[in-house]
């Protein structure tokens, strides 16, 4: 069961960042109703697989793996763990905006954005990409026992 658990959350965690990734190219250019469509999708997928990794990581902590005692103890999973919530802040922007967009889209028509909101929406993807990487470094030294107090 174990093996079933990480299988999963690590597949969510692929499709976290594909997601993030996704909404990074889309939003690069033209903003289509297409393409503001294929965010939303984009966006949702996003919070689906974040919403997976959080139930099944603290389902890992909690009844499979080393334990609770082991993680709460250990530096880069509580560094994992802020940067999750850091990303999860941080979506809460964009994903307001393209929640915006329902009426236009649903009209068949592209939502008019200013540049600067844009700009803005981009660099909060761009921070949550840099974030997802590090979260997956503090994997790394987590998994090779890097970081554990006491």
């Amino acid at each position: 069961m174990s093996s079933l658990f990480a299988f999963v959350h690590h597949i969510a965690a692929f499709a976290l960042v594909s997601a993030l990734t996704v909404e990074f190219v889309l939003i690069k250019d033209e903003l289509t109703m297409q393409r503001a469509r294929q965010l939303q999708l984009a966006d949702l997928a996003l919070g689906v697989s974040a919403t997976t990794i959080l139930v099944v990581g603290f389902l890992r902590v909690f009844y499979f793996e080393k334990g609770a005692s082991y993680y709460f103890h250990n530096v880069p999973f509580i560094a994992k763990v802020t940067l999750f919530v850091i990303v999860g802040l941080l979506s809460s922007c964009p994903t307001v905006e393209f929640l915006s967009w329902r009426k236009h889209v649903k009209q068949g028509r592209a939502p008019v954005i200013p540049e600067r909101k844009l700009r803005s929406i981009r660099a909060v993807i761009h921070w949550e990409l840099i974030a997802a990487a590090l979260m997956i470094l503090c994997a790394v030294l987590m998994a090779r026992g890097v970081g554990s107090l006491g």
